[in-house]
């Protein structure tokens, strides 16, 4: 995987402007909400908590196919409140990492699909392919 920060673009803070990757197996995270195992919502109202939770799932769905966020190479952020970014972007800091961040999407929305969820999260993570011994 490469980082890349082409010239003829603006400077990127907190995310990476493209990501190439070549070979290896990829993983597209659907879309992440605050419900935890049982299916019941975390956080309540609480923004912070509901990004975190998100966050969660999507290592739990990283972890289960053997890889981590140092895996994700793209995030989707789709919010409620866009005023919500420098708190979305304090959680999402807590899980990637900030030296080569993922390339991303962010997008204020009207509503999910139930109207006590604040932010979803989706992923694409690329495992290298392992390297082969002659």
């Amino acid at each position: 995987m490469r980082f890349l920060q082409p010239s003829g673009l603006a400077p990127a803070v907190g995310y990476t402007p493209a990501v190439e990757v070549s070979g290896g197996r990829t993983l597209y995270i659907s879309g992440q909400v605050a419900l935890d195992v049982a299916g019941a919502l975390v956080g309540g109202r609480d923004f912070e908590a509901q990004a975190r939770q998100c966050f969660q799932n999507i290592g739990h769905a990283l972890a289960a196919a053997d890889l981590t966020f140092g895996h994700v190479v793209k995030l989707g952020l789709y919010v409620l409140d866009i005023s919500q970014v420098g708190t979305l972007r304090r959680v999402r800091d807590e899980f990637v990492d900030t030296a080569q961040p993922p390339a991303s999407t962010l997008v204020q929305v009207s509503a999910f699909f139930r109207p006590d969820l604040l932010v979803e999260i989706e992923a694409i993570a690329v495992a290298p392919m392992p390297q082969r011994t002659p």
